[in-house]
């Protein structure tokens, strides 16, 4: 293709010609060395090309491996390469998935238009994409010298601004730095709940990098036994990101764990965190009711808030007036009121609530019940004509009563209070891009058909480019629900419920109940059968 303009820039002097303005007649082509029209068109095609080739380069469509020849075959073919392989991705895609094909192909383009915004090819050099500040709004460039910032210290900085950029690229949710040795540490990201290995530095190296990001923190620098906690932004084109970080001494040195907080809430809904018809009328109806609690309950990292955010994105905040009370603040909710705890500052979740009743509030959400005083007030406002939601720790729903009894709450508070009490755990969903029919075992089928369970859309994890290996992009919930109906109220208010009956039967009871949520996740293709034995044995 390139060589076909070159062929017509060496004959355009023989083919064309121009008429100049303020000049009668007609010059030929002769009298000048090219011809216009055809110089702006392939100057045109130049930069279509290399548009392309950045589009390219941050596709998830084309593999890595791919992606030098595909480029090659950009700058001579233009957009035609690329169209491909999108077409070829949206064919791949079931339709249920991917809905007018033409809408998909619009939306991979979008998406791909959306990270080069994001790299640093659109903007030049790094400090153009992400910009890391403190509390007060200081750069961290700032504090290494008012801006004077030696060969040396530039490299740390761009190494410690790297490191956050690809955990943000990479969708992690936490970024872990530990020493490994007196001479090596390592740097992990926790993925879809899974930790990955990303790289091994220098002890020094790495130490200077935990400096810069405890600075950045306002953590003191010359402390590295003595546990800290900090926090700090980072400016992205796509907007700010919090995080929080915490350091703690540790055998060969200091041990760094910054968590990931996602600022966008209004990305999750019902529907797109997993929850079946079935269940999303459960919460819609409890959700509509004026008063009540509804409780979260699952270990840590199992996705309560994520689950939270998404029931309050069904309140309508403009005739509801919203209050929250969370550690930390995690997603930005718009037209509500968020109120962060700081122990430091007296405030917590107890303080906090007593206050919030007094502000006329319609829904009070309550990050996690962590002590007596605060599942009481919760539990009590929700008597008083008030939406509670609330998270707590715990295994089922069953173990969730057992746990606010133990925080001394009263059955007769609990029968009146609750209305819904919600279990969950996050799934990893098998990558679209590799994921094979798995070969299930004359032992897997028999049990299969002894359940009536159609097995022939059942895939494993194979592992490509696109998932980094692991065969899994992304999570969902699966959920055990429990609606306190009259009877287990009567029960609860009586002291006819027997705690260690509860207990037993009631944990077999919510672990069953997930199993069966897993299962369907398995059978209907969207995760593995090793996945649903991680996380539900």
């Amino acid at each position: 293709m390139q060589c076909w303009f070159m062929k017509v820039l060496f004959s355009a002097t023989h083919q064309a010609t121009v008429e100049l303005p303020g000049q009668a007649g007609v010059l030929a082509a002769s009298d000048i060395p090219f011809n216009p029209l055809k110089l702006i068109i392939l100057v045109g095609w130049v930069y279509l090309g290399l548009y392309c080739v950045q589009r390219v380069e941050f596709s998830l469509v084309i593999p890595k491996g791919k992606k030098p020849l595909i480029n090659v075959l950009t700058l001579l073919f233009g957009p035609i390469p690329l169209l491909v392989f999108l077409i070829k991705d949206v064919i791949k895609t079931p339709i249920a998935e991917r809905g007018n094909f033409f809408e998909a192909i619009k939306e991979r383009f979008l998406t791909i238009s959306d990270t080069i915004k994001s790299s640093k090819l659109m903007g030049g050099s790094k400090e153009s994409f992400i910009k890391l500040l403190d509390s007060s709004g200081t750069e961290l460039k700032e504090l290494y010298g008012h801006g004077k910032i030696r060969h040396q210290d530039s490299h740390i900085l761009d190494l410690t601004e790297k490191i956050i950029w690809d955990a943000l690229q990479d969708r992690a949710s936490d970024i872990l730095i530990d020493p490994k040795s007196d001479s090596i540490s390592i740097v992990r990201f926790r993925v879809d709940g899974v930790l990955r290995e990303i790289n091994q530095l220098e002890a020094s190296t790495c130490q200077a990098i935990v400096n810069s990001i405890k600075a950045i923190s306002n953590m003191d620098i010359s402390e590295r036994r003595r546990p800290q906690d900090g926090a700090f932004v980072a400016k992205i084109p796509d907007g700010t990101v919090s995080f929080r970080v915490a350091s703690a001494g540790v055998l060969n040195g200091e041990k760094l764990s910054i968590r990931i907080l996602k600022q966008d809430a209004s990305i999750y809904t019902l529907e797109s965190i997993g929850m079946t018809e079935k269940q999303r009328n459960i919460v819609e109806s409890a959700i509509k009711k004026p008063s009540g609690m509804i409780l979260l309950c699952g270990p840590t990292g199992s996705g309560k808030t994520t689950t939270l955010y998404a029931m309050l994105n069904k309140i309508d905040f403009y005739t509801r007036n919203v209050i929250t009370v969370e550690d930390p603040i995690e997603y930005v909710l718009p037209n509500t009121s968020q109120i962060e705890v700081n122990a430091k500052a007296g405030i917590t979740f107890s303080k906090s609530l007593r206050s919030i009743l007094r502000q006329d509030p319609d829904v009070i959400v309550v990050g996690e019940i962590r002590d007596e005083e605060t599942a009481v007030i919760a539990l009590q406002a929700s008597q008083t004509g008030h939406l509670v939601l609330a998270t707590v720790h715990s295994n089922s729903p069953a173990s969730a009563l057992i746990r606010l009894m133990d925080l001394n709450v009263t059955p007769l508070m609990l029968a009146t209070g609750l209305s819904l009490i919600i279990s969950q755990r996050l799934i990893r969903r098998l990558c679209k891009y590799c994921k094979a029919p798995a070969k299930i075992t004359q032992e897997q089928m028999r049990i299969f058909e002894k359940k009536k369970v159609n097995y022939a859309n059942i895939y494993d994890a194979v592992g490509c480019e696109n998932c980094y290996g692991s065969g899994y992009y992304g999570r969902i919930g699966i959920y055990d629900m429990l609606t306190l109906d009259d009877e287990l109220k009567n029960s609860l208010s009586n002291n006819k419920l027997p705690i260690e009956q509860l207990r037993k039967e009631g944990d077999t009871r919510g672990k069953s109940n997930i199993q069966k949520q897993a299962l369907f996740k398995v059978v209907t293709g969207v995760t593995s059968i090793d996945e649903m034995n991680r996380v539900v044995g």
